[in-house]
C-alpha cells in the first residue's frame, strides 16, 4: 500500500491505516483556576496510524520499531499488539511521563482494571496536575500488559512530569506560530480526511482503521509514516513548539535504549512524532533543546479513570467521542455489529421498552444496509445509531439518548491496587470508604440517610467533612422526609478530578477528620461576614467537628459583637437556628450555639424598626426576606416563647407604622395574622388604610405584595376571606388611569405566584362581586363552602387522625376504640 493511497483513503473496501498524533497529558492549572482539558495536538486532534513496522529513519533496515498509534484507538491497539507479538523487543518505550517507571509494575497487579489514569502533581500546590488516561483499548496499555506479560522491560520516554507541570511558568510556553497563514493550530487527522475526500475525520478513522479487516494489520506502517513525514515538513511543528522539546527527550530516551538492548527495541508513541523520531539528530542539539528547562518537584500514581472522561464532549476529554463504543469494538471477537445490537435492546429492555429480538435482527440489517448505500466497508457508529433510532427506538431520540449515554459515552469506572502511592489522606478517605460501604462510583447515585443509624450517621458526617474540604463526591439533595432532621438525602458521583481535590486537601491533614478540622479553624480565623461564620458553625455541627467548634464558637462570637448591621444579624441567624437542630439527632452539644443565637435574636428585635425605616424598594425586598428568615427561626430557638412574643411585638410595631417601606408592613400584618395575633377585623382595617385613596397607588400595591405575595398562601386567604378581596378589589378598580400602569408590573408579580385554581376561584369570586351578594346569590360566601363552621362535619376527621397519630390521653382520653392500632401494632404519639 502507497503513501498516497493511505493519505486519500484509497481502496476503503479493504480497509486502511489511518495516522494518529501522539498526547500531552491532560491537566489540571492551579487552584483558582479553571480546570480544562489541556489535551495537545494528538490527543485532541486524533490522527489516525495503526500498523507496525521497521521505521526507515535513523535505525535504518535494522532500526527500532517505531509504532505511530492514535492514543485510544482500538485499531492502533490491535495493530501494536500484532506488531510485538512478531518482533518480540527486549524492551518497549512508551509515550508517557519518565516519572512512571516506577509505578509501571503496578500495570500487571490483578486488582488494577482500566480505565486507569496517571496522575502527576506538583508537591507544593497540588492543584497543579495533569493526567495521563488509559483505557483498555489504549495502545500504550496494550504495550505495558504485553511486555509484563512477556517479562520485557518498559519505559516512560515522553518529557518528565515535573518539567510538564512547570509549563504554567510563561518562560516555559515558546509562543503559538502561525500555521499555514490561518493562525491556527493543525488538525493533523482532518488533513489526511480532508484528502481523502472526507468531510468528517472521525469517519475517515473508522473507514481506513476501525473497520478494516485484520488479515495484514502492520501493512499501512511505512505508508502511514511518509504521510506523517509530508505533514511534518509541510506544517513544521504543528503550531505545537512544544512537541520539539517532548522529541528531543524522547530521541534521547530512545539512544540510551538502544545502546542498552541493541536493535530489540519498540517504541509505542502517537504517529505525529514518528517522523521526529526517525529522523538523524546530533545529541548536543537534543540536549540544547532541554536546557533550563522549568521545573517542579512533582508526585505520581496512578488513579482510577472513567469512560465518561475519555469523551470529548464531557469538556475534560481525551479525544474520543464514543469510548463505550471503542472498548466494544477492542473487545468483540466477532460479529460486533451484531453484538452492539444486542447489548442495546438488553439496555432498553431493562428501562422497560419493548424489544424483540425481530427488533434486533432488523436493526442489523438496517444497519449492514445504510453502510452499503453509503459506500463504508462496514457499519460504523453512525450507521448503528441510526439503525437503533429507527427500529429499537422507533424513531424517537428519548431512549435513543440514553443508548448514548449508557452504551456509547457509558460510566465505566477503573479501580487500581491499594499498593499503589497515595497521600495520606486519600489512603484515610478510601479506607473510611470501604468501613462504611461508600464505594466510589462514576454514575449518579441517590443515597437516603437515616442518621438515627450509626452507619448512616458516619457517612454523613464523612460526606459533610469532605465537603468542608473541596472535595464535592456527594450534594445535598431531597430525601424521602424533606422535613425533620433525622433524615439527609445525597447524590453521589466520583469524578476522576476528586483526585487532585483530595490531594490538595492532604496539606490540611493526613485523615479526613484532622483535615476538616483544622481547615474549619483557618476558615474561621479568616472570616470576615457573620453569615460565613454562621454558616461554618453548622458546617461543623453536620461534620461533627466538635474539636474546631470552640475556635468557630469564639470567632463568631467575636463577629457578633462588633456587627451592628441589623441585615447582616437577620443573614446569620437562620444558620445557628438550624443547628440547634442537631443536637437531639447527632448528639452535637450546642449550648453555646443557642447562647450565640439567642442574643442575636435579640438585638434583632431591637434593631429591626429603625432599620426597616425609610428603605428603598429593592432594600424594602432583601430585608422582606430577612423578616420572613427570622420569623421561621425564633421557633427553633432555645426559650422560643419568650423570644415569639417580644417579635410579635416588633411586628406590630412594623405594621403600624407609615414610614415603613408598604412591602415591610404588608409582610408583618400577614404574619401577624397567620400565627393568630392579630384579629381578622384589625387586618381587615389594616389594609383599608393602607389602601386608602391618600395612599401612592405603588405604595399600596407594596403592601399588597406584601400581604398576599410570594409563597405564602395569599392566594387562598383571599379565596376565603372576601372581605379582604373585597377591599383589594375595591381599591384596585379605584386607581387613577394614568397610576395604572405604575403599579401593574408589581401587581402582575403578586399574582402570577398563584396557583391556576387559585386565579380562576378569584376571578369568578371578582366578577360577581365579592361580599356583596352579586346577581344570582342571595348571600355572601365562597362557592363550596358554608357562612360559618360545621363543627359536625369538621370532627369527623378525628377517628383518622388518631389511627395516624395515636390517642392524646390529655385531650382524649377515651380515644376510639382500636383506633390507636396501626395493622395490629400500635402507632407512634
Amino acid at each position: 500500500m502507497t503513501a498516497a493511497a493511505a493519505v486519500t483513503g484509497a481502496d476503503r473496501g479493504r480497509g486502511s491505516g489511518g495516522v494518529e498524533g501522539g498526547r500531552t497529558p491532560e491537566s489540571v492549572p492551579a487552584a483558582g483556576g479553571e480546570r480544562g482539558s489541556g489535551p495537545g495536538p494528538e490527543a485532541r486532534t486524533s490522527v489516525p496510524a495503526a500498523g507496525a513496522g521497521r521505521a526507515r529513519g535513523s535505525g535504518g533496515a535494522g532500526g527500532p520499531l517505531v509504532l505511530g498509534v492514535r492514543h485510544h484507538g482500538p485499531g492502533s491497539a490491535r495493530g501494536v499488539r500484532a506488531a510485538l507479538d512478531a518482533e518480540k523487543p527486549a524492551v518497549v518505550l512508551v509515550e508517557g511521563p519518565a516519572e512512571a517507571d516506577a509505578l509501571v509494575a503496578l500495570a500487571g497487579d490483578p486488582a488494577m482494571r482500566p480505565p486507569v489514569a496517571l496522575l502527576a502533581h506538583a508537591v507544593d500546590d497540588p492543584g497543579r496536575a495533569a493526567f495521563w488516561p488509559m483505557a483498555e483499548f489504549s495502545p500504550e496499555w496494550v504495550a505495558i500488559r504485553w511486555a509484563l506479560d512477556r517479562g520485557a522491560a518498559v519505559r516512560f520516554i515522553d518529557l518528565p512530569a515535573a518539567h510538564t507541570l512547570a509549563a504554567a511558568d510563561p518562560t516555559w510556553d515558546d509562543g503559538e506560530e502561525e500555521v499555514s497563514g490561518s493562525g491556527l493550530r493543525i488538525d493533523p487527522v482532518a488533513e489526511l480526511a480532508g484528502t481523502a475526500g472526507y468531510e468528517d475525520a472521525e469517519r475517515w478513522w473508522e473507514d481506513v482503521v476501525e473497520l478494516r479487516g485484520d488479515a495484514d494489520p502492520t501493512a499501512p506502517f511505512e505508508a502511514l509514516a511518509e504521510a506523517m513525514g509530508a505533514l511534518r515538513e509541510a506544517y513544521g511543528h504543528g503550531g505545537h513548539p512544544r512537541d520539539l522539546v517532548r522529541e528531543a527527550y524522547m530521541r534521547l530516551q530512545l539512544r540510551t535504549a538502544r545502546k542498552e538492548f541493541g536493535e530489540a527495541v519498540a517504541v509505542v508513541c502517537g504517529a505525529w512524532h514518528v517522523p521526529a523520531l526517525t529522523r538523524r539528530t546530533t545529541v548536543a542539539a537534543d540536549r540544547a533543546l532541554l536546557k533550563g528547562l522549568p521545573k517542579v518537584k512533582t508526585e505520581m500514581t496512578w488513579v482510577p479513570w472513567t469512560h465518561r472522561r475519555l469523551a470529548r464532549r464531557s469538556g475534560y476529554g481525551a479525544g474520543i467521542e464514543a469510548p463505550g463504543w471503542y472498548a466494544h469494538l477492542f473487545a468483540a471477537p466477532d460479529r460486533p455489529v451484531e453484538r452492539w445490537m444486542t447489548k442495546v435492546a438488553g439496555l432498553l429492555r431493562a428501562e422497560d421498552h419493548l424489544v424483540s429480538s425481530a427488533h434486533v435482527i432488523e436493526a442489523v440489517r438496517l444497519a449492514d444496509t445504510l453502510a452499503a448505500l453509503r459506500g463504508r466497508p462496514l457499519p460504523g457508529l453512525d450507521e448503528t445509531t441510526d439503525a437503533v433510532r429507527a427500529v429499537l427506538c422507533e424513531g424517537s431520540d428519548i431512549p435513543l439518548d440514553l443508548v448514548r449515554d449508557r452504551l456509547v459515552v457509558g460510566d465505566v469506572l477503573g479501580e487500581v491496587p491499594d499498593g499503589a502511592p497515595a497521600v495520606p489522606l486519600q489512603r484515610d478517605l478510601a479506607r473510611r470508604q470501604r468501613t462504611l460501604r461508600l464505594k466510589p462510583e462514576a454514575h449518579e447515585r441517590e443515597l437516603d440517610l437515616d442518621l438515627r443509624k450509626e452507619t448512616d450517621g458516619e457517612r454523613s458526617r464523612l460526606l459533610h467533612r469532605l465537603r468542608l474540604l473541596g472535595v464535592d463526591w456527594g450534594t445535598p439533595a431531597a430525601g424521602r422526609s424533606g422535613t425533620g432532621t433525622f433524615r439527609e438525602g445525597w447524590r453521589l458521583r466520583w469524578e476522576p478530578e476528586l483526585h487532585v481535590q483530595v490531594a490538595e486537601a492532604g496539606v490540611w491533614g493526613t485523615t479526613v477528620g484532622a483535615a476538616a478540622t483544622a481547615r474549619a479553624r483557618s476558615r474561621a480565623l479568616a472570616a470576615t461576614g457573620l453569615a460565613d461564620i454562621t454558616a461554618l458553625a453548622e458546617q461543623c455541627l453536620l461534620a461533627g467537628l466538635a474539636d474546631a467548634l470552640p475556635v468557630v464558637m469564639r470567632a463568631l462570637a467575636d463577629r457578633a459583637a462588633l456587627d451592628t448591621d441589623v441585615a447582616h444579624l437577620a443573614q446569620a441567624l437562620p444558620a445557628l437556628a438550624r443547628s440547634l437542630r442537631y443536637g437531639d439527632v447527632r448528639g452535637t452539644d450546642t449550648a453555646a450555639l443557642a447562647e450565640v443565637a439567642a442574643g442575636l435574636a435579640e438585638r434583632i428585635c431591637v434593631g429591626l424598626p429603625p432599620a426597616c425605616a425609610g428603605l428603598d424598594a429593592d432594600a424594602a425586598g432583601a430585608m422582606r426576606e430577612r423578616i420572613d428568615e427570622v420569623h421561621r427561626s425564633l421557633g427553633l430557638l432555645p426559650g422560643a416563647d419568650r423570644l415569639t412574643e417580644r417579635w410579635a411585638g416588633v411586628l406590630r410595631r412594623l405594621a403600624d407604622r407609615d414610614r415603613i417601606p408598604g412591602v415591610l408592613r404588608g409582610r408583618a400584618a400577614r404574619l401577624l395574622l397567620d400565627e393568630g395575633r392579630l384579629a381578622e377585623d384589625e387586618a381587615a382595617l389594616l389594609m383599608s388604610r393602607a389602601l386608602s385613596p391618600g395612599t401612592p397607588p405603588p405604595d399600596a400595591a407594596a403592601w399588597i405584595d406584601g400581604f398576599v405575595g410570594g409563597a405564602s398562601g395569599g392566594g387562598l386567604l383571599l379565596v376565603h376571606d372576601e372581605r379582604l378581596l373585597g377591599l383589594v378589589d375595591g381599591w384596585l378598580t379605584g386607581v387613577p388611569v394614568e397610576a395604572f400602569t405604575d403599579v401593574l408590573p408589581l401587581l402582575r408579580r403578586t399574582f402570577s405566584g398563584y396557583e391556576p385554581g387559585v386565579r380562576r376561584t378569584l376571578g369568578e369570586l371578582v366578577a360577581r362581586g365579592p361580599g356583596t351578594g352579586g346577581a344570582g346569590h342571595a348571600t355572601p360566601g365562597t362557592p363550596g363552602f358554608a357562612p360559618t363552621l360545621d363543627r359536625e362535619r369538621a370532627d369527623a376527621v378525628l377517628p383518622l387522625l388518631h389511627l395516624v397519630l395515636g390517642p392524646d390521653p390529655v385531650l382524649d382520653p377515651d380515644p376510639v376504640p382500636g383506633s390507636h392500632l396501626v395493622s395490629g401494632k400500635e402507632a407512634p404519639v
